[in-house]
């Protein structure tokens, strides 16, 4: 039995607690009933309004967030844009690579294609993604890819051409992805990016791997809602959200449209703007709903639309419908 004491301290405890802390919203009793999830992050009207670790490295730790790194490098390139290391989405590529002229398509590829997923070579991803980041030479294993469409053209899921454009902004800037991570968002969010796998010539994935905490993407995804801002400081630009989320294409998995780096759907009857990685990484934002929802999971497991990735869907659902 509690004293009266006890009593006092543990009412005085409670009142310390946050508001999400109080009162379990019921969206938490489904993400604790999810097995593969590490760590959800819900920020609401510009504040953190829940956050609990259910498995992984913690709110703070380190956590691969797999191709929702496709969504960050999508950032990176607007402002590399805005800074003039980039003419823009109408730049080739491919004298960015210090390759080529192949004197065909291959020449054609530009900014914009490759953050599109449309650069009209066979995917590296899926099946071939083994042997590709075998290979000698990770650039030159994306471009010898059979050309299966103009560029431009259709979209293909393939993380190889994240990687050519992740190699082509680091040689534009002369610095690598990992600096240009920590100094354009890392520094002026207060985020860590930690280092992470590179192709055998030094330069690292992009579109992949990315190392940062699920607090960490939570803020890059409060940053993105107020429209590239945070604390004062416009980190991206405005009009690159605003275009990034411009539909270029439609994915044949899952029904979405695909912007620069971000999936344009529908969740709970509002329009959500996602990033989404192997396992069940996501960075969610709906501007309708003031909402940023970051999700982190174990990134060995898959996380298919009708299994796992299904049940975060339905979270997402359940946490947009409800007031935290």
């Amino acid at each position: 039995m509690l004293t009266r004491r006890a009593l006092i301290g543990t009412a005085a405890a409670t009142l310390a607690l946050p508001a999400y802390a109080q009162s379990r919203p019921d969206f938490a009793t489904r993400a604790a009933e999810l097995d593969q999830i590490h760590a959800l992050i819900v920020r609401r009207g510009g504040a953190e309004t829940f956050a609990e670790r259910y498995g992984g490295a913690g709110l703070d730790g380190i956590a691969n967030v797999k191709s929702v790194s496709k969504t960050v490098l999508a950032l990176l390139t607007g402002i590399g844009i805005e800074r003039g290391v980039l003419s823009g989405v109408d730049q080739a590529v491919v004298p960015l690579l210090e390759r080529g002229p192949y004197g065909d398509t291959r020449d054609e590829i530009t900014v914009g294609d490759l953050l599109s997923m449309r650069a009209g070579l066979a995917s590296v991803s899926g099946g071939n993604y083994g042997s590709w980041v075998s290979s000698g030479d990770w650039v030159g294993y994306v471009l010898d890819q059979e050309r299966v469409s103009q560029p431009g053209g259709r979209f293909n899921y393939s993380t190889g051409g994240w990687h050519l454009l992740g190699v082509a902004l680091s040689n534009a800037a002369d610095r690598s992805l990992l600096e240009l991570a920590r100094s354009w968002l890392g520094e002026p969010l207060g985020v860590d990016f930690a280092p992470w796998v590179a192709d055998p010539q030094g330069n690292y994935l992009g579109g992949n791997d990315m190392g940062v905490s699920p607090r960490g993407l939570s803020r890059i995804g409060q940053m993105v809602l107020d429209g590239g801002r945070w604390e004062g400081e416009q980190v991206v630009p405005q009009d690159w959200i605003a275009r990034s989320w411009e539909p270029n294409a439609r994915s044949p998995f899952s029904g979405d449209r695909y912007g620069y780096g971000w999936f344009l759907s529908e969740v709970a009857g509002t329009p959500v703007r996602y990033g989404r990685g192997y396992g069940g990484q996501v960075l969610a934002v709906a501007p309708e709903r003031d909402v940023v929802i970051a999700i982190t999971s174990d990134p060995t497991q898959p996380a298919r639309s009708g299994g796992y990735f299904g049940d975060l869907k339905d979270l997402m659902a359940a946490i947009l419908r409800e007031d935290v």
